[in-house]
């Protein structure tokens, strides 16, 4: 196994950092919000229980290590960013709309979290393409 761990280890964290981005009012999370049926104020009275960051970088570290692996030791820049915007575009943002259009979630909403982790993607390929 030859992966650079603390590149791995940054790029799982970096799901905290885009995501607190994205999901901001200055960004999709009125939106978002509001396509939820709630709004920003609904969502900062209830918060999340400090399970759900710990389930959440479990989740992304998971995904960081796999998508190491695939990359290998020493990817390619332009390589990694690019199999990372496939990856989060094509094989999660399409799972979710799967889901999405069955739990008759708003197109937008799948706009939205489909756009979060095409971004979470690309950025560890980012991450894990500069970080030799």
């Amino acid at each position: 196994m030859s992966i650079n761990l603390l590149a791995t280890l940054t790029a799982a964290l970096s799901v905290f950092v885009i995501g607190g981005i994205w999901y901001s009012p200055m960004a999709f999370g009125k939106i978002w919000a509001k396509a939820a049926g709630y709004t920003m104020e609904d969502k900062k009275k209830g918060g999340h229980k400090p399970m759900v960051f710990v389930y959440a970088f479990i989740f992304s570290l998971v995904a960081a290590f796999i998508f190491s692996l695939y990359l290998g030791a020493k990817p390619n820049f332009f390589y990694a960013v690019s199999t990372g915007f496939k990856i989060g575009l094509f094989f999660v943002a399409t799972s979710f709309g799967i889901n999405y259009m069955f739990a008759n979630r708003s197109f937008k909403m799948l706009l939205i979290d489909g756009g979060y982790h095409t971004a979470q993607f690309t950025v560890y390929g980012l991450i894990l393409g500069l970080w030799h």
